[in-house]
């Protein structure tokens, strides 16, 4: 259930064993290893859906800051019992993928070879590296293992999970997590349930050893047979499932108070009298949209595509783990620039289109050789205000910060808007990450800056 590996990550966190790396300080002594769940699954497979499939090049990278009061009495052992239970409900986020001998389709072959489990210390505390999250929110991507199912797809893990100890005693807990398997509401239920059954409680239902992902979206927008714009054809990749990209991209994150969210609210509706139906997600990415188009050279940008939160509960059991956000795409017929941020947030609430069956759509006619990317097909604004990170909790405390981005991000970039940390000052703001090419990024602070974005 639990061996010792000396392998090397693939990606970026291999330079944290380099000496010679300013950043060395800031995470080191890496120890990795593979934990497995407590029972044995049998000889079971898990096949991804086609929208699933579409989000295989994709991959969220979650961290959550934890004090010392919420980690008292997690030892490893501990830690490692609770994950051998654990694992018992989420098998197949243990196997390793294969392809149909007939179509060459991806599919997860549930062969208990665990997930990676990775330990490493800190020179920082927890109130440093919240701070430091402000300057350099890249800086985070090294409490995150940045692994991706490559070279070899038969042998890659699904899931990493790095326990980060702090200087202060607190600890950094980062999922790193193959889209693939599921959406972020999944990613985040998928950790909230490893906290339920270290506080001792477990699921109420037993493993189940017959669970599929959900059937795609039956019920279009508008034709299955139209073009998905939220969708771009990319590669071929084969089995190295990792996105090419030719420009640097940069990493920013800022918090939106609530105050911050008022003032915004005052300045994009100074002339509207009446009560807005503006959310802040959608006033939010408005503003970010306007300023991007006002900053960036080259051609206009005026699609974009939204990911946000399925309304409608599927009926499945809560603990499947499946891609059930919506993904649509929005087009402005007129200059973005030029516009008021009030239209484009307007534009964004009346005319989005769920393109999940035409995604699916696509997929299915070549399911084994098809890749894409949906994260910066086109400019994208992803709403995560509802997921639930905040539902981890040990000791009955809940993480001090979590932030999520993603890797796989196409050159158009990605905004993501999730929750503040809950508690009386911030529950009503936002935090916002913006993942863009590195050109524009100077340019767009300075027009966030005027717009009450960045303090």
């Amino acid at each position: 259930m639990f061996k010792n590996y000396s392998i090397k990550m693939v990606g970026s966190n291999s330079t944290k064993k380099n000496p010679d790396n300013d950043q060395d300080n800031l995470v080191y002594g890496l120890r990795l290893s593979s934990v497995g769940s407590a029972l044995v699954t049998g000889n079971l497979c898990y096949e991804p859906n086609y929208i699933d499939l579409a989000m295989k090049l994709h991959y969220l990278r979650v961290v959550y800051f934890l004090d010392t009061q919420a980690i008292k009495g997690i030892n490893p052992i501990k830690l490692k019992e609770g994950i051998f239970i654990w694992l018992n409900y989420y098998y197949e986020s243990c196997g390793r993928f294969r392809r149909s001998e007939d179509n060459g389709k991806p599919y997860i072959k549930c062969n208990d070879c665990g997930v990676r489990f990775v330990e490493a210390e800190s020179s920082r505390t927890l109130e440093e590296w919240l701070e430091l999250m402000e300057d350099n929110a890249s800086s985070q991507r090294l409490l995150v293992a940045d692994s991706v199912l490559a070279p070899e797809l038969t042998f890659s893990p699904l899931v990493f999970l790095q326990i980060t100890t702090l200087k202060c005693g607190g600890l950094a807990l980062g999922l790193s997590w193959a889209h693939v398997l599921g959406d972020t509401f999944s990613a985040s239920t998928y950790l909230n349930t490893l906290s339920e059954i270290l506080n001792g409680n477990k699921p109420i239902h037993p493993p189940n050893y017959n669970k599929s992902p959900p059937k795609n979206n039956p019920n279009p927008t508008k034709s299955i047979f139209s073009e998905p714009l939220s969708l771009c054809k990319i590669g071929p990749v084969g089995d190295h499932w990792i996105v090419p990209i030719s420009i640097e991209m940069d990493t920013f994150s800022f918090h939106v108070r609530p105050k911050q969210l008022a003032q915004l609210q005052m300045k994009i509706f100074e002339n509207n009298s009446t009560p807005s139906p503006i959310q802040p997600f959608e006033m939010i990415s408005s503003v970010i949209w306007w300023a991007i188009a006002r900053v960036k050279n080259g051609p206009e940008t005026n699609i974009v595509t939204i990911i946000k939160k399925d309304s409608i509960s599927p009926k499945e059991d809560d603990m499947t783990l499946r891609n059930n956000q919506k993904v649509g795409s929005i087009k402005a017929g007129f200059t973005v620039a030029e516009a008021r941020p009030e239209k484009l947030a307007t534009l964004m609430c009346n005319n989005f289109e769920d393109e999940r069956a035409q995604i699916a759509n696509v997929v299915e006619k070549d399911p084994g050789g098809f890749d894409c990317i949906v994260y910066g097909s086109n400019l994208t604004f992803v709403n995560w205000e509802e997921v639930g990170f905040y539902g981890f909790k040990l000791n009955g405390v809940g993480p001090r910060m979590v932030n999520c981005f993603v890797d796989g991000v196409g050159e158009k970039g990605v905004v993501l808007v999730l929750p503040s940390p809950k508690d009386d000052t911030n529950r009503d703001g936002r935090v916002v990450t913006l993942i863009l090419p590195k050109s524009c990024m100077v340019g767009l602070k300075e027009e966030l800056k005027k717009c009450y974005l960045i303090a």
